[in-house]
């Protein structure tokens, strides 16, 4: 589901209006993300996610 996110100071505040509560973000998670966001020094941010959850290609340990 995509969001809306702006940048407050140094802060990612991400949102969605169809999300009343949210728990997690993943930025530029998939095989093709459209990626748009920048440091100040105008460098590209990596892929990224806020949550730990297991991931539906790891193998049980």
């Amino acid at each position: 589901m995509w969001a809306n996110a702006r940048i407050e100071r140094d802060t990612v505040v991400v949102w969605s209006d169809d999300v009343a509560r949210p728990v997690a973000v993943r930025y530029a998670w998939a095989n093709n993300p459209v990626a748009n966001l920048y440091s100040a020094e105008w460098l590209p941010t990596v892929p990224f996610r806020t949550d730990h959850w297991r991931l539906s290609t790891q193998l049980d340990d």
